[in-house]
């Protein structure tokens, strides 16, 4: 609906750009139109997370989710949509990978992979989550319950 709003607001704009050189000659100047606003999704978050390899039916899958106001199929949206609000007055990014020069325990936490891509807080996000020792734990721990509470 947004993107047919869009587009019939484009095209209308091209055709007035298009019949305005001729009705200026014959008539006059003719009032510029008033800018376009701009059309944007106001939601927060809208992001894809795919898990596989866990241990746990329920937690495998691909769900979405979508915040401001919270919903899509992801089975907790809203407390996953009030994590991702936590998250964003914090000053780190919850989605950056684990720094190359990170010192991680040797510990594993599962077989258990997520993918999460879409958008958050304006930001393209394309990132993928492990449990392959402590630092990869952490940072699936801290997405909690964005991504399913596996072991």
């Amino acid at each position: 609906m947004l993107r047919r709003l869009a587009l019939t607001a484009v095209v209308s704009l091209a055709t007035l750009s298009a019949v305005t050189p001729a009705a200026t000659a014959a008539t006059g100047p003719v009032p510029l139109p008033l800018p376009l606003p701009v059309l944007q999704d106001d939601a927060r978050a809208r992001l894809t997370i795919t898990v596989s390899g866990s241990e746990d039916s329920a937690a495998e899958g691909t769900f979405e989710l979508r915040c401001a106001p919270a919903g899509g199929s992801h089975p907790v949206a809203e407390r996953a949509c009030d994590r991702l609000d936590e998250l964003a007055g914090e000053d780190e990014d919850p989605f950056a990978p684990v720094p190359e020069d990170a010192l991680c325990t040797l510990q594993f936490g599962g077989p258990a992979t997520a993918r999460i891509t879409g958008t958050w807080e304006g930001r393209h996000i394309d990132t993928v989550f492990s449990r392959t020792n402590g630092c990869e734990i952490s940072r699936w721990n801290n997405l909690i319950p964005v991504l399913p509470n596996v072991r």
